[in-house]
Protein backbone atom coordinates (compact mmCIF):
# COMPACT_ATOMS: atom_id res chain seq x y z
CA UNK A 1 0.00 0.00 0.00
CA UNK A 2 1.52 3.70 -0.68
CA UNK A 3 2.20 5.75 1.80
CA UNK A 4 -0.32 8.70 -0.12
CA UNK A 5 -3.64 7.58 -1.06
CA UNK A 6 -5.07 9.26 -4.40
CA UNK A 7 -8.70 10.00 -2.93
CA UNK A 8 -12.17 10.43 -5.91
CA UNK A 9 -11.86 14.29 -4.43
CA UNK A 10 -11.06 16.56 -7.29
CA UNK A 11 -10.74 20.56 -7.42
CA UNK A 12 -11.24 23.25 -10.42
CA UNK A 13 -8.29 25.81 -10.28
CA UNK A 14 -10.83 28.76 -10.52
CA UNK A 15 -8.18 31.75 -9.48
CA UNK A 16 -4.53 32.17 -9.78
CA UNK A 17 -3.14 35.31 -8.27
CA UNK A 18 0.35 36.34 -7.19
CA UNK A 19 1.42 39.28 -4.82
CA UNK A 20 4.14 40.92 -5.79
CA UNK A 21 5.40 43.30 -2.93
CA UNK A 22 3.60 42.87 0.53
CA UNK A 23 5.31 45.20 1.50
CA UNK A 24 3.17 47.49 -0.35
CA UNK A 25 -0.09 45.79 -0.49
CA UNK A 26 -1.30 42.11 0.33
CA UNK A 27 -3.05 42.16 -2.50
CA UNK A 28 -3.02 39.69 -4.91
CA UNK A 29 -2.34 40.18 -8.89
CA UNK A 30 -5.04 37.93 -11.01
CA UNK A 31 -2.74 35.76 -13.65
CA UNK A 32 -4.08 32.53 -15.92
CA UNK A 33 -1.34 30.47 -15.14
CA UNK A 34 2.11 30.14 -13.41
CA UNK A 35 4.92 27.82 -13.15
CA UNK A 36 5.26 26.41 -9.97
CA UNK A 37 9.14 25.91 -9.63
CA UNK A 38 10.98 24.28 -6.15
CA UNK A 39 11.34 28.05 -5.37
CA UNK A 40 7.88 28.74 -5.75
CA UNK A 41 6.18 31.32 -8.27
CA UNK A 42 8.64 34.12 -9.55
CA UNK A 43 8.01 37.33 -8.56
CA UNK A 44 5.72 36.13 -5.78
CA UNK A 45 6.61 37.40 -2.25
CA UNK A 46 6.11 34.27 -0.74
CA UNK A 47 8.78 32.46 -3.43
CA UNK A 48 11.88 30.85 -2.59
CA UNK A 49 13.41 27.91 -1.55
CA UNK A 50 13.98 29.43 1.91
CA UNK A 51 12.19 32.33 4.29
CA UNK A 52 12.93 34.32 7.67
CA UNK A 53 11.04 32.59 10.44
CA UNK A 54 7.65 34.09 11.07
CA UNK A 55 5.50 34.56 14.30
CA UNK A 56 3.77 31.53 13.62
CA UNK A 57 6.90 29.26 14.57
CA UNK A 58 8.61 31.48 17.58
CA UNK A 59 8.02 28.60 19.40
CA UNK A 60 10.39 26.90 17.23
CA UNK A 61 13.06 29.77 16.21
CA UNK A 62 13.71 33.01 17.00
CA UNK A 63 11.77 35.46 14.52
CA UNK A 64 14.06 35.74 11.24
CA UNK A 65 15.54 32.68 11.02
CA UNK A 66 16.35 31.22 7.74
CA UNK A 67 13.92 28.16 7.75
CA UNK A 68 12.87 25.81 4.74
CA UNK A 69 9.90 28.04 2.75
CA UNK A 70 6.80 25.81 3.37
CA UNK A 71 4.29 28.48 2.44
CA UNK A 72 5.33 28.77 -1.34
CA UNK A 73 1.19 29.05 -1.77
CA UNK A 74 -2.10 30.06 0.05
CA UNK A 75 -4.62 28.07 -1.28
CA UNK A 76 -8.34 28.71 -0.69
CA UNK A 77 -11.84 26.83 -1.76
CA UNK A 78 -14.85 28.65 -3.41
CA UNK A 79 -16.63 27.57 -0.59
CA UNK A 80 -14.36 28.54 2.49
CA UNK A 81 -14.62 31.91 0.53
CA UNK A 82 -18.31 31.87 0.45
CA UNK A 83 -18.24 30.96 4.14
CA UNK A 84 -15.75 34.04 4.93
CA UNK A 85 -18.49 36.14 3.23
CA UNK A 86 -21.66 34.76 4.94
CA UNK A 87 -19.91 35.46 8.62
CA UNK A 88 -18.75 38.60 7.72
CA UNK A 89 -22.33 39.91 6.12
CA UNK A 90 -20.71 40.82 2.65
CA UNK A 91 -21.53 39.45 -0.57
CA UNK A 92 -18.22 37.90 -1.47
CA UNK A 93 -14.89 38.39 -0.57
CA UNK A 94 -12.25 38.70 -3.89
CA UNK A 95 -9.41 36.69 -3.57
CA UNK A 96 -7.30 39.05 -4.63
CA UNK A 97 -7.71 40.98 -1.72
CA UNK A 98 -6.54 38.03 0.77
CA UNK A 99 -3.04 37.68 -1.06
CA UNK A 100 -4.43 33.99 -2.21
CA UNK A 101 -2.26 32.19 -4.73
CA UNK A 102 -4.88 29.89 -5.80
CA UNK A 103 -8.62 29.10 -5.68
CA UNK A 104 -9.80 25.56 -6.07
CA UNK A 105 -13.22 24.57 -6.15
CA UNK A 106 -14.65 21.12 -5.09
CA UNK A 107 -12.81 19.11 -2.25
CA UNK A 108 -15.22 19.58 0.84
CA UNK A 109 -14.18 21.32 4.41
CA UNK A 110 -10.47 21.90 2.43
CA UNK A 111 -8.87 24.01 4.96
CA UNK A 112 -8.89 20.52 7.35
CA UNK A 113 -7.34 18.33 4.81
CA UNK A 114 -4.74 16.38 6.37
CA UNK A 115 -1.12 18.07 6.62
CA UNK A 116 1.02 16.77 3.70
CA UNK A 117 -1.68 15.54 1.62
CA UNK A 118 -0.71 16.77 -2.23
CA UNK A 119 -2.47 18.40 -4.53
CA UNK A 120 -1.77 16.89 -8.14
CA UNK A 121 -2.49 18.73 -11.43
CA UNK A 122 -3.06 17.49 -14.79
CA UNK A 123 0.66 18.57 -15.50
CA UNK A 124 1.98 16.71 -13.08
CA UNK A 125 3.11 19.56 -10.72
CA UNK A 126 2.06 18.49 -6.99
CA UNK A 127 1.86 20.62 -4.41
CA UNK A 128 2.30 19.69 -0.63
CA UNK A 129 0.01 20.68 2.19
CA UNK A 130 1.82 22.36 4.98
CA UNK A 131 -1.19 23.09 7.62
CA UNK A 132 -3.96 25.30 8.14
CA UNK A 133 -3.20 28.47 7.34
CA UNK A 134 -4.19 30.54 10.14
CA UNK A 135 -5.79 33.66 9.65
CA UNK A 136 -4.08 37.54 10.57
CA UNK A 137 -5.09 41.09 10.29
CA UNK A 138 -2.98 41.99 7.12
CA UNK A 139 -5.72 41.41 4.78
CA UNK A 140 -8.10 44.03 6.39
CA UNK A 141 -6.41 47.06 4.90
CA UNK A 142 -7.51 46.04 1.05
CA UNK A 143 -10.79 44.85 2.28
CA UNK A 144 -11.47 48.03 3.67
CA UNK A 145 -10.18 49.90 0.41
CA UNK A 146 -13.49 47.45 -1.36
CA UNK A 147 -16.14 47.25 1.61
CA UNK A 148 -15.36 50.04 4.01
CA UNK A 149 -15.79 49.43 7.85
CA UNK A 150 -15.41 45.13 7.03
CA UNK A 151 -11.75 44.64 7.19
CA UNK A 152 -11.59 44.42 11.02
CA UNK A 153 -14.05 41.39 11.06
CA UNK A 154 -12.15 39.31 8.55
CA UNK A 155 -9.62 37.56 11.31
CA UNK A 156 -12.88 35.91 13.15
CA UNK A 157 -14.35 35.20 10.06
CA UNK A 158 -11.89 33.52 8.32
CA UNK A 159 -11.42 31.37 11.50
CA UNK A 160 -11.17 27.23 10.26
CA UNK A 161 -11.50 28.64 6.74
CA UNK A 162 -8.72 30.30 5.84
CA UNK A 163 -7.29 27.39 3.18
CA UNK A 164 -3.68 25.90 3.70
CA UNK A 165 -0.14 26.54 2.96
CA UNK A 166 1.71 24.45 0.43
CA UNK A 167 5.10 24.03 -1.25
CA UNK A 168 6.54 22.67 -4.30
CA UNK A 169 7.09 18.88 -4.40
CA UNK A 170 7.02 18.58 -8.23
CA UNK A 171 7.49 21.47 -10.45
CA UNK A 172 5.08 22.38 -13.78
CA UNK A 173 2.24 24.73 -14.95
CA UNK A 174 -1.08 25.59 -13.50
CA UNK A 175 -3.34 26.99 -15.66
CA UNK A 176 -6.77 28.02 -14.78
CA UNK A 177 -9.89 25.33 -14.92
CA UNK A 178 -7.10 23.11 -14.31
CA UNK A 179 -8.27 20.02 -12.60
CA UNK A 180 -6.07 18.97 -9.08
CA UNK A 181 -6.02 15.84 -7.47
CA UNK A 182 -6.52 15.17 -3.54
CA UNK A 183 -3.60 12.90 -2.04
CA UNK A 184 -3.93 12.00 1.19
CA UNK A 185 -1.30 10.66 3.39
CA UNK A 186 -2.32 6.48 5.13
CA UNK A 187 -1.84 6.84 8.56
CA UNK A 188 -4.58 7.99 11.33
CA UNK A 189 -4.51 10.99 13.33
CA UNK A 190 -1.74 10.62 16.44
CA UNK A 191 -3.55 9.55 19.52
CA UNK A 192 -2.00 12.09 21.44
CA UNK A 193 -2.83 15.10 20.80
CA UNK A 194 -4.95 15.59 24.31
CA UNK A 195 -1.52 15.23 25.69
CA UNK A 196 0.25 18.20 23.10
CA UNK A 197 0.58 22.10 25.51
CA UNK A 198 -1.58 24.38 22.98
CA UNK A 199 0.91 27.05 24.47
Amino acid sequence: MPALVPTQFTARITWIGRVADRSNSLAADPLSEVLATFAGVEGEEHAGVTRPSCSRVLAQYPRDTEIRNVRQFSILSTEDLSRIAERMGVERIDPAWVGASLVLDGIPDFTHVPPSSRLQAETGATLVVDMENRPCHLPAKVIDAHLPGHGRKFKSAAAGCRGVTAWVEREGQLRLGDTVRLHVPDQPPWPHMGAVDPR
